[in-house]
């Protein structure tokens, strides 16, 4: 139910210590890098999967090296991100909680440690090679734009998000030098589109007439001009997944033809997460949802066995 517009809720600068607890710095500071959303990151992977490498011990280290730098660099844009959001933190329901919103943390503390975790990982991907500093550079710098005002620009603010999710994946294929199909780059950008809508969608409804006073661009979106966004967006990722599982382009650059077999995985995990949003007012956090909801986990890791099947065992080719 809305508050009513005559009687706003006025959150204290600190949030209680029931809900936040006195802990130490550094236990602050881990906290405020969200590693529970690093689940994220595991898109660096693809470029491990789907270009035949996962049976490669040196490449698979790449990847999980490459996956370690981007949770780096994802903690560094989160500690900047709450730093500049931190007054409209302390509205929001579950937000306010944070370490940074709930005043917790000096600017020095969040902000140092974000150069550090940046340039270390920025180091780190040069060590791996120039390709992969490239994107882990331009990840940083998108993101930050992004905090910085890019998440004021309707529409632009969820591109950007995309983004982000793009940049993983290239980053992944980069760092053990293997292409990566447009399809692929594709479907990972409507994917991310549909989950960053889905985000908004959440927030909107979840704070109703206070949602403005959280986050500016919400009053540029409706409920159901993101409903539309969400339609277009779901149906061009289901045609734009079955296109590339059942291309012959991609049944000769992967050695095989039945990835259109994981189809119906793909189906099952948008449909159940558009429950969720829908049905469970979920969508706020998709990493927080991929770990809590048994079915959608069932679902991905499903997906990613038979893929792994598929690519790597005699019974799919």
């Amino acid at each position: 139910m809305a508050r009513p517009a005559t009687s706003p809720v006025v959150d204290p600068p600190y949030a209680p210590d029931s809900l936040t607890g006195r802990r130490s710095t550094t236990a602050l500071i881990a906290t405020s890098l969200r590693p529970e959303q690093w689940t994220k990151n595991l898109l660096v992977f693809a470029g491990a999967l789907f270009g035949g490498r996962l049976l490669h011990p040196a490449d698979v280290g790449l990847a999980v090296a490459t996956f370690g730098i981007f949770c780096a660099l994802s903690g560094a844009v989160y500690l900047v991100n709450d730093w500049s959001d931190r007054e409209g933190d302390r509205r929001h329901p579950l937000k306010r909680a944070r370490p940074i919103a709930a005043g917790q943390l000096s600017a020095g503390a969040v902000l140092g440690t974000s150069a550090v975790l940046a340039l270390g990982a920025i180091a780190a991907a040069a060590l791996v090679n120039t390709a992969l500093a490239a994107v882990a550079t331009g990840y940083l710098v998108l993101l930050l734009a992004y905090s910085a005002f890019l998440k004021h620009l309707v529409i632009i603010d969820a591109l950007t998000i995309a983004g982000g999710f793009v940049l993983r994946a290239v980053a992944g294929a980069v760092a053990i030098e293997v292409p990566i199909g447009q399809w692929l780059l594709v479907c990972t950008t409507l994917l991310a589109l549909f989950l960053a809508l889905s985000k908004r969608r959440h927030e909107l409804t979840l704070l109703a007439e206070g949602a403005t006073d959280h986050r500016r661009i919400l009053e540029e979106y409706t409920p159901y001009l993101l409903d539309q966004m969400i339609a277009v967006v779901t149906a061009s990722t289901l045609v734009a997944y079955t296109v590339y599982a059942t291309s012959p382009d991609t049944a000769g650059r992967l050695g095989s033809a039945r990835l259109g077999l994981t189809i119906p995985f793909v189906l099952y995990g948008i449909f159940r997460y558009l429950y969720l949003v829908h049905q469970k007012r979920g969508g706020g956090s998709p990493a927080a949802l991929l770990v809590t909801d048994r079915p959608l986990l069932a679902c991905v890791a499903l997906w990613a066995a038979s893929v792994a099947l598929i690519l790597y065992s005699p019974l799919g080719r």
